[in-house]
């Protein structure tokens, strides 16, 4: 059982951020994962080490966390080996513990996650054929109660530190054997998936997308210094261009996106109206669609070479009227937006007050915006047979037991 307080924060009121940047863990150790160089520095000379050496152990073990991968120190070939019992007794290099992992039929991954103190989130990861995303998670559960998301419908119960926001970046790369010189696996593998190895074009996870469990600009702090850190040249080393960042309209805080993280802003839009985004998207009745797109046209770095993606769910008689595709096509022109539209088919999840729209009327809203001169592709779903597609992510520990998943996993092997 978890041992973390429930943030208590009810509706539409902004979450207070969990005042730290390391989990505590059971064994007193403290995890490195998550932490610039300099605050690594700092723990080693808190510890006793000598200034001089902290400044270069910090940068040593620093290369071998995010360019190498390396999760033990003896794996660390030019620290001295005097030096290894004592970083171990006192530092781990970790990553979320794995609870379960699963395949879809479609090749996508999911896995449900656990930190130090007992919470579950998940995170995903869908293969393409040119590209390989991770959908990273900011927070455990969500505080915005978007009635068709099946994340909205859990509590928040704290944000995610940036070790375990960048944690599953670097799990990830565990499980594609992603890291330099082949670092063997050493994350838990759905059953049934490959061994593995690289794709000979390159790397299979080239992007990441915030739109994990949770609302990123409300853990912006640590969002921002985990991204930091994979954006990072001497870090993971991933460009800003291959990043999104998916919020569902925190005002205030979508201009220090751009200038403290710039990556590629995602807009949850989802409906055109007042009284619609109002239902659908609750922060709607805090920061409405005009301050919403006038946000998006300041948007720092915005452009026709990188457009502001606005993500629209298709549900069936609520937003999805040719009407409702004209009225996205006026607010894009009045604002002057550089934008495309990701029109999304509702997928389905126990008890959801909605349903998706028809093939048709998809393609024929799609087909009103494209007219227009505005892509609006309609996205695949993915992941679906394992409640891994957009809107579904809720962790299994609200649908199952432990008991059951270990009934589960003995029936596998």
């Amino acid at each position: 059982m978890s041992h973390t307080a429930l943030m208590p924060i009810p509706g539409q009121i902004d979450p207070v951020p969990v005042a730290r940047d390391v989990t505590p863990r059971p064994d007193g150790r403290i995890d490195l994962t998550g932490l610039a160089r300099t605050r690594i520095r700092d723990l080693f000379e808190e510890a006793g080490m000598e200034p001089k050496q902290a400044r270069l152990r910090s940068k040593q073990i620093y290369h071998w966390m995010y360019h190498r991968g390396a999760r033990e120190f003896d794996q660390m070939t030019d620290m001295a080996k005097t030096l290894r019992p004592w970083l171990e007794e006192r530092f781990v290099v970790g990553r979320p513990d794995v609870v379960e992992a699963q395949l879809s039929e479609d090749g996508t991954r999911k896995w449900l996650l656990s930190t130090p103190d007992g919470h579950e989130f998940e995170m995903v990861f869908i293969p393409d054929d040119d590209r390989g995303t991770l959908c990273v998670s900011s927070q455990v559960g969500c505080t915005l109660n978007c009635t068709f998301c099946h994340t909205g419908t859990m509590r928040l119960v704290r944000n995610l530190t940036p070790g375990e926001i960048v944690g599953q970046v670097m799990l990830a790369r565990d499980a594609l054997s992603e890291w330099p010189e082949g670092t063997a696996k050493l994350a838990q593998e759905p059953e049934g998936s490959d061994d593995g190895s690289y794709n000979p074009a390159g790397r299979r996870l080239t992007n990441i997308v915030m739109m994990g469990m949770g609302e990123p600009l409300y853990n912006f702090d640590n969002v921002r210094d985990a991204l930091q850190l994979v954006m990072d040249g001497d870090g993971l080393a991933l460009s800003k261009r291959r990043i999104t960042l998916s919020t569902s309209g925190v005002v205030p805080m979508m201009a220090r996106c751009g200038d403290e993280i710039g990556v590629n802003l995602a807009v949850s839009l989802h409906a055109v109206t007042k009284d619609v985004r109002d239902e659908i998207v609750p922060i709607n009745r805090k920061y409405g669609i005009e301050e919403l797109l006038a946000a998006c046209a300041a948007y720092p770095s915005a452009s026709n070479a990188r457009r502001i993606t606005f993500e629209y769910v298709m549900l069936k008689d609520k937003n999805d009227s040719d009407d409702d595709a004209r009225e996205l096509i006026r607010l894009i022109r009045e604002y002057d937006l550089p934008a495309k539209v990701n029109l999304i088919p509702f997928n389905p999840w126990p008890g959801a007050p909605y349903e998706c729209s028809t093939p048709e009327r998809i393609k024929r809203f799609s087909a009103i915006v494209f007219d227009a001169g505005i892509s609006a592709p309609i996205r695949t779903p993915r992941g679906r047979d394992i409640d891994a597609a957009c809107g579904q992510l809720k962790t299994a520990a609200e649908k199952k037991s432990r008991a059951q998943r270990d009934r589960e996993a003995a029936e596998v092997g």
